[in-house]
């Protein structure tokens, strides 16, 4: 089948948001195969390592769940270590055939850090405490953006709005919104 006949599956919106005693990850439940809804209620944000940490998913479901569980095994390798967990996931990512073909993304947090992993090798922090991936991110990373510094609303509170403006503005992203978060140590 030629990449044409088959216009492939779009849309997500993920977000995540480290504000307060807070960092939490959230997205829609959209699942799009050209201009079809085939689902609304997906869930793309998970709990990982007993629940110290949380992720998100842009991108083949299937594809993303395998990252899942490579993450997860490299967690297990090295517990409550998720940037070098992360960085091991994204050099087997980058250099194994199998996974090299892998198309999605993946934002990931714990009580310290928060991180975005990509196919191409990257693990990126944010700069600002908000990333935010998937065909409606730059619309929830920008609402999220200015709601983190003009407002005094929690990061759960300022996701939930930054993914309301995204599904008012994104045709891949609805309001079916899945949230997970993680109290940090004071």
């Amino acid at each position: 089948m030629s990449d044409s006949a088959f216009p492939g599956w779009h849309g997500t919106t993920i977000v995540s948001v480290r504000k307060g005693n807070k960092v939490v990850v959230a997205g829609d439940g959209q699942v799009s195969m050209g201009q079809t809804v085939m689902k609304h209620g997906a869930k793309k944000v998970r709990r990982l390592a007993g629940g110290n940490v949380i992720g998100g998913f842009a991108g083949s479901t299937a594809d993303a769940f395998t990252l899942f569980e490579r993450l997860e095994a490299r967690l297990e390798q090295y517990p409550d270590q998720l940037m070098r967990a992360a960085v091991e996931l994204a050099k087997d990512w980058r250099t194994d055939r199998y996974l090299r073909k892998l198309e999605a993304m993946m934002i990931v947090a714990d009580k310290r850090e928060t991180l975005v992993l990509t196919g191409t090798g990257d693990v990126l922090t944010p700069d600002h405490g908000v990333i935010a991936i998937g065909s409606g991110g730059n619309y929830a990373l920008s609402a999220a953006l200015a709601l983190a510094d003009a407002t005094e609303l929690d990061a759960e509170d300022i996701a939930r709005r930054a993914m309301k403006i995204a599904e008012q503005v994104c045709v891949y992203t609805n309001g079916n919104v899945t949230l997970e978060a993680i109290e940090l140590s004071a």
